[in-house]
């Protein structure tokens, strides 16, 4: 998430003591969740010993079991060590207690099962329960009760910002007011958003238009999650994506509505200096947040900050066009007046974006994230790609051919690059896209992929990402990468397409330099302390720590320039457990996202 809050970690900070005493770290590093029983199996030892060393396996018994070479790689500049690999891919016993060794060397001890990542996707999916706004948390659906908590903002009904910026520009606000409750809350702070809500609806969604082909249509049965919407007969996940659904269109302006807006916001090298009235009808608000940061820790029922309507933009215009249109098929024949509903605020947002193709964002307001995205042409492209599949209509398939998406797909998923989940969509998902182009996008996104493998043969840790660039919210960057190694095995089955997202799993869990597992309540050495207001018991002992399942943004490798303690860090380990670390430590949205995608691919494709 790009933004700046007032939570700052100064030069002299130190690891916080844990919540939950934790073993130092192995030099072995392994995947602390588990091991398929029929999977890869990949370990990795640093070690400057350029030949290959004796590893052995023993069981919960100390018997050995299995043992072989390890397979030096040399120096790794994104982990700053010279390594080996270990694999053990043969050993198939299922079992508990299992370690590696080289020499004196030892790992963590570790499973191997044949469903290590269905704990992984569940206890991911339950962050958004938890994130939920409007509605109380009840004990019944946390793991620990101090995790229940009273509703917030509930209701959340807002008017439009009036006032003065941080660059001192006046807004004149509206008079209107919109009911925005419910949703899910961004982050660690109150704020909603649409354009980073729109990615994560996209994601989740996806995964449920896939989930059939992966070989497990029912991975979210009614019932599977811990929701209060269980046993409605719906699906659990199209149960938690509805939640954010509704936000989304709830954001939306009402027809025969006119608002001020600031043609030259987010332009770059332009200051606002002039407001012009528009028809707003049909354009979505950006996001509903409070008008000034809230402290570490805040309950959302404590947050007593008044809360705005912050400016319509185009981008939050397609991003809920985009997820209004994927809404509209997938509850077709679920609720179908849902789904009804959906399709009519696409439509009314398509218009109202092409009326208004360049209203950008404006990022000079306090007590929330920016989410300022200069270039809106991808997000033309993820709409009427989205609105194609779902109408069949040729002038979305017009609009997607003018954009070239069928010669350049992207090469990535965020919040600000939603080229390629157009392409992931139109290339797999039923429509009556011409059989031609569907295999020109298909063959594009295998040859991403095969990059992505050839990342993960270069990288010292096995994953595919190669390169020494970790930006913020690195996890997520790692994670949406195996999104794209997931459609390319949906498309031709390839088994290094799915190794490595195997791979990528391997190192948020723990298969990394800094031997820690970037999802709480999973391994020997999870992550403790995110930067969140509830989830604050770092902070404040009468806040609870975090439930399993929660994702940390993972390493930043612009801190290596910081004062502070990541000075200087490699890389991969640009990296600190501490709650007021928010460039490496905060959690969203769109980060956990990736993670029940990924975790789900892999338990619906395991070997059967």
């Amino acid at each position: 998430m790009r933004r700046l809050t007032p939570v700052l970690l100064g030069a002299a900070a130190v690891l916080l003591t844990t919540a939950a005493v934790q073993p130092p770290p192995a030099p072995i590093r392994i995947d602390q969740a588990g091991f398929e029983t029929s999977g890869p199996k990949i370990a990795v030892l640093p070690s400057s010993q350029a030949k290959p060393l004796a590893w052995t396996l023993t069981d919960a018994s100390g018997k050995t079991v299995a043992s072989g070479q390890t397979i030096p790689v040399g120096p790794d500049a994104a982990s700053g060590e010279s390594v080996h690999r270990i694999d053990f891919a043969t050993f198939r016993t299922p079992g508990t207690g299992y370690r590696l060794h080289v020499g004196a060397n030892a790992s963590h001890p570790f499973a191997i099962a044949d469903r290590p990542f269905a704990p992984v996707a569940s206890a991911a999916m339950a962050f958004f329960h938890q994130q939920r706004s409007g509605v109380a948390v009840l004990p019944a659906f946390v793991e620990h009760k101090d995790l229940a908590r009273p509703a917030g903002h509930a209701p959340d009904i807002a008017t439009c910002f009036a006032g003065r910026d941080q660059k001192g520009v006046k807004w004149p606000g509206c008079s209107y007011r919109i009911d925005a409750s419910g949703g899910w809350y961004d982050a660690g702070d109150h704020g909603k958003y649409v354009v980073n809500g729109g990615v994560s609806t996209w994601t989740l969604l996806d995964l449920h238009e896939r989930l059939a082909a992966f070989g497990d249509a029912n991975a979210f049965a009614d019932g599977r999650l811990a929701l209060p919407e269980r046993a409605n007969g719906k699906d659990d996940l199209l149960d938690e994506a509805r939640v954010e659904v509704a936000f989304l269109l709830a954001m939306q302006i009402p027809d025969g509505t006119t608002l001020a807006i600031a043609p030259d916001a987010g332009v770059a090298g332009k200051a606002i200096t002039r407001f012009e009235t528009i028809d707003a009808s049909g354009l979505v608000h950006t996001k509903i947040a409070d008008e000034n940061w809230t402290g570490i820790p805040t309950a959302p029922a404590d947050d007593h900050q008044t809360r705005f309507l912050y400016p319509p933009s185009t981008a939050a215009t397609l991003n809920m066009v985009g997820v209004a249109a994927q809404c509209a098929r997938i509850w077709r024949t679920i609720e179908p007046d849902f789904a009804t509903r959906c399709l009519t605020a696409a439509r009314r947002g398509w218009a109202a974006a092409l009326r208004h193709p360049n209203l950008l964002t404006s990022s000079d307001f306090t007590g929330s994230g920016g989410y300022g995205d200069p270039d809106v042409r991808d997000e033309f492209t993820f709409a009427a790609a989205q609105l194609y599949v779902t109408t069949g209509e040729p002038a979305f398939l017009d609009r997607v051919r003018r954009d070239g998406l069928l010669t350049d797909p992207g090469t990535s998923i965020d919040w600000g690059s939603l080229r390629l989940p157009a392409a992931l969509t139109l290339a797999t998902v039923p429509s009556p896209l011409p059989a031609a182009d569907r295999a020109r996008l298909q063959a594009s996104i295998t040859a991403l992929a095969d990059g992505f493998v050839e990342d993960g043969k270069r990288s010292g840790y096995g994953i595919p990402f190669a390169g020494i660039n970790y930006p913020w919210g690195s996890n997520s960057a790692v994670l949406n990468r195996a999104i794209i190694l997931g459609v390319a095995w949906q498309i031709d089955r390839k088994p290094a397409y799915r190794d490595a997202v195997v791979a990528s799993l391997d190192y948020i869990l723990g298969r990394n330099p800094l031997d820690r597992s970037y999802v709480t309540g999973f391994g020997a050495r999870p992550m403790q302390h995110p930067h969140h207001r509830f989830w604050a018991a770092a902070a404040d002992q009468r806040y609870p720590a975090p439930p399993s399942g929660v994702l940390s943004g993972g390493p930043n490798s612009d801190e290596a320039r910081n004062p502070g303690p990541m000075h200087g860090c490699a890389p991969q380990t640009c990296w600190i457990d501490d709650y007021r670390a928010f460039t490496v430590n905060e959690v969203t949205i769109n980060w956990n996202a990736p993670l029940v995608w990924t975790a789900a691919f892999l338990d619906a494709t395991r070997a059967r």
